[in-house]
């Protein structure tokens, strides 16, 4: 945090820890000062690196304390670090741990929400999925308010009429999604732009808030392949679930 000193021996009034490479120490200690201060800690490292804090964070959700992770670098699209820094099934595994709220925005407003909520949360800990690359901050004036993010989703952009596709995205691929959206608009195609940064949160809305966007034909499709709809971008039709 700027403007504030460092942790270390001589001076333990500093507010920032500086862990080194040592992400299961970093998860363990950010639950005992969770525990033992009226504080909320956070640490951060790429999304890849999550496997090795993996105990602490399950310990984290299984006593319901309210540590912060922001993991952040969740880019697979992008090659410099190489494959060992590509997360690929983190966001699924992250999802799968009972009582952890993991919650992927879409653009700084989304990550300001995140925050927002991420605060507000006291039953157990929250990780925010963050990328790496540049990603477009969407207009507010022309799509849904990034508010709506605490209610883990919300339609983003919509059509006039009954949608005959409805993209269900989070994260980067947000603003594919949209493009996808101009392209079938082109061709006459109504269709439907779901921001989903939280499962979990999503989860706690009523029937009639899932059921809003979420055409019930289409429904009972689109759960029974959870684990596509865990990460990165779904798209809903008539007739079916497709990933793309």
């Amino acid at each position: 945090m700027k403007g504030f000193e460092s942790f270390q021996p001589g001076n333990y009034s500093g507010r920032n820890l500086h862990f080194g490479v040592r992400e299961h120490s970093m998860g363990a200690i950010l639950n005992g000062i969770t525990l033992t201060l009226p504080m909320i800690a956070y640490g951060a490292t790429f999304l890849i690196f999550s496997e090795y804090m993996r105990a602490p964070i399950r310990l984290a959700a299984i006593m319901g304390i309210r540590p912060v992770y922001v993991f952040t670098h969740d880019s697979i699209a992008l090659g410099e670090d190489g494959t060992t820094h590509q997360p690929v099934e983190q966001l699924i595994s992250l999802r799968s741990i009972p009582n952890l709220t993991v919650i992927r925005p879409a653009d700084a407003n989304e990550t300001s929400q995140a925050w927002r909520v991420a605060l507000q949360i006291k039953s157990g800990p929250v990780a925010l999925i963050l990328s790496r690359q540049k990603l477009p901050v969407l207009d507010q004036s022309k799509y849904s308010s990034a508010e709506n993010l605490e209610r883990g989703a919300y339609i983003l952009n919509d059509c006039e009429g009954t949608p005959e596709v409805i993209f269900i995205a989070s994260g980067s691929e947000i603003h594919i999604a949209l493009s996808a959206q101009e392209e079938l608009n082109k061709r006459k195609i109504n269709s439907r732009v779901v921001s989903m940064p939280s499962w979990e949160l999503f989860e706690k809305q009523d029937k009639d808030y899932k059921e809003k966007f979420c055409l019930q034909k289409l429904r009972k499709e689109f759960q029974s392949k959870p684990a596509q709809c865990l990460a990165g971008i779904n798209t809903l039709r008539m007739k079916g679930l497709r990933s793309a």
